[in-house]
């Protein structure tokens, strides 16, 4: 893999961590957002890193 690979991954998982965590605050329960913003947004870096 190359560093450009990693970084697509890091950085749709720095999204789904962010969009999980204002859900979360929004709907008043992160302990439930926040990990499924996180798998959220593992899944999607993982397709994008497929799909080179």
């Amino acid at each position: 893999m190359k560093k450009e690979d990693h970084s697509v991954f890091i950085t749709f998982l720095n999204v789904g961590l962010v969009i999980g965590l204002i859900v979360g605050l929004l709907a008043d329960n992160i302990g439930l957002w926040l990990p499924l913003g996180v798998a959220f947004g593992a899944a999607l870096g993982y397709q994008k890193l497929e799909e080179k």
